[in-house]
């Protein structure tokens, strides 16, 4: 599963977010955008895999709340079952800047998604045909 796809399951079936939403911003004369990776009414959330290349995910969710005003938020995918050392100063960096955090591991994400239809039906009894 690539981070792409996991983000998108995050932001849907869990944040009730919308996935890479369009930012603009200006410097100078030229226009320029960011892509947030899940926008919901009150956060925009970035998400990274247990990877290095999640090391900047808290300046990017701080950049975007900037430009929307609305809360950062992290959220890393944990492959492997452990923290290691760049979940660990995501983690720490995210708490000094005042951004939520969260960790979610990508193999319930997939049960999530797998079994979304579920959450769907009513309850028996409870009013429902």
């Amino acid at each position: 599963m690539n981070e792409l796809f996991l983000a998108a399951i995050y932001c849907a079936l869990i944040a009730g977010g919308e996935a890479e939403t369009r930012q603009p911003y200006s410097v100078g004369y030229n226009l320029h955008y960011i892509r947030v990776d899940c926008e919901t009414p009150t956060h925009v959330i970035e998400l990274g895999l247990d990877k290095r290349s999640a090391t900047d995910s808290v300046h990017q969710a701080l950049f975007a709340a900037q430009l929307t005003g609305k809360a950062p938020k992290v959220v890393m995918i944990d492959t492997d079952g452990r923290e290691d050392q760049y979940e660990y100063q995501v983690r720490s960096v995210a708490a000094a800047a005042g951004v939520d955090y969260e960790v979610f591991d990508k193999d319930y994400l997939i049960r999530w998604q797998m079994t979304s239809y579920l959450r769907n039906y009513p309850t028996p009894g409870a009013g429902g045909s």
